[in-house]
């Protein structure tokens, strides 16, 4: 009963890793965000979208993070795909501009590895 469980549990691990003849790791088809960022108020600890900026910049790369919402959830999300060190910019009007330290983004042989974040804006 315990092998039948293990299987189970593992199959979909061990799937996701299968090889071609060619010994290339299978990989799935969908983009990540390297980048998973939550904006909060450091006061309320209300969540904040509406009207917020994430930007993304390493040397000359730059990139605004897309907001994504569901109930009463947002994350920014960006680096799509693009390992590396990033410092993140977020602003929001009625609050300090705050930038993060880097944020290393890194990576496996399929995908980026999301990296969580929480900004905590400080009202002025």
């Amino acid at each position: 009963m315990k092998k039948i469980i293990l299987f189970l549990v593992l199959s979909p691990i061990l799937w996701a890793f299968q090889c071609d003849d060619n010994d290339d790791v299978i990989c799935t088809t969908e983009a990540k965000a390297g980048l998973n960022i939550i904006v909060k108020d450091a006061l309320s600890g209300e969540i904040l979208s509406e009207g917020v900026t994430v930007i993304a910049q390493e040397g000359d790369y730059s990139e605004t993070l897309q907001l994504l919402t569901w109930d009463n959830s947002a994350v920014f999300l960006g680096a799509w795909e693009r390992k590396g060190t990033y410092d993140v910019i977020v602003t929001k009007d009625g609050y300090q501009t705050f930038t993060s330290a880097p944020i290393t983004v890194t990576a496996d042989i399929c995908h980026v590895i999301p990296v969580e974040f929480t900004v905590e804006m400080i009202p002025e």
